[in-house]
């Protein structure tokens, strides 16, 4: 293990088990959330608390971010007291969030100007494989700073691509939650229609798992579906975004618009907060 002392900024349903690995792990973890309540759980677990996102960078020689769009992105990095504030020569700093390719780039430059290294690592995964630490980590950044990083993907993940330069991690991670939402709104749209002709879900759901077409996805939504419950894993919200990051990002395939325009409406209709495989739900009202 190396001896990087790590600053992790942003703790919600990801972030939390992502420290709580890395604590684990034996890092020396300093956390800042700007809801302080969110850092309880880490704290118990031996995390230490950073005043602010500026001394959070100036005291750690590795900067770990997940927050929850572009915006919060570059505030967090730009904020007149934000993680740039201080003296970060030669620090580090990983955004494991999803934005857009451009974002990542305008985050590497801002980094750069203030004598500091920046990398992408969105991660492929929902809040199960983080709290098991099997996530997989779409990393995108010079090889130099790759290989200083990778011992700490090696805790949060059972795998970690190098797929280029800055942008290149953010592409990979927009294009994999393209074909999630592919997945899920062809799942939601096959079982209802079976459903519709006098075939019993819990046999369409067997039909579609035990065949060719299943997946890891497909058998990990079925209960949902069954239950009728959708505890966010990973929330509607989150991918409407993706979906719609990867349209600005220039997607223009024959299915893009409607399936972004499905989750859009189902995000209007309440179900946001809910997880990804609520689109089921809508498409059942």
């Amino acid at each position: 293990m190396s001896n990087y002392t790590i600053g992790w900024a942003g703790l919600g349903n990801m972030g939390t088990p992502m420290v709580s690995n890395l604590l684990k792990a034996g890092y020396a973890v300093q956390v800042y959330n700007r809801t302080r309540d969110k850092e309880k759980e880490v704290l118990a677990a031996g995390a230490t608390s950073a005043a602010g996102l500026a001394q959070l960078a100036t005291d750690n020689e590795v900067i770990m971010v997940m927050v929850s769009d572009d915006e919060a992105a570059k505030q967090i990095f730009t904020a007149p007291e934000g993680l740039l504030a201080g003296d970060v020569t030669g620090k580090l700093f990983i955004n494991v969030s999803t934005v857009a390719p451009q974002t990542s780039r305008f985050l590497d430059e801002c980094c750069q100007k203030k004598g500091a290294t920046f990398m992408e690592a969105p991660v492929s995964g929902s809040v199960k494989p983080a709290q098991d630490g099997t996530l997989i980590m779409l990393v995108g950044g010079t090889e130099e700073a790759y290989q200083k990083a990778k011992p700490i993907f090696d805790v949060l993940g059972k795998l970690t691509v190098h797929t280029g330069p800055v942008g290149a991690g953010a592409a990979a991670k927009l294009a994999i939650n393209y074909f999630l939402g592919l997945n899920l709104q062809g799942l939601a749209e096959t079982v209802l229609f079976a459903k519709a002709n006098g075939v019993k879900t819990e046999d369409m759901l067997t039909i579609i798992n035990e065949g060719a077409v299943g997946s890891g996805i497909t058998k990990l939504k079925s209960a949902s579906i069954l239950k009728g419950e959708y505890p966010a894993a990973f929330a509607l919200k989150h991918l409407a975004k993706d979906l719609r990051l990867a349209k600005e990002q220039g997607l223009d395939t024959p299915l893009s618009s409607p399936l972004y325009d499905s989750f859009k409406q189902a995000q209007d209709y309440g179900l946001g907060e809910e997880d990804v495989m609520a689109i089921y739900k809508f498409l059942d009202k």
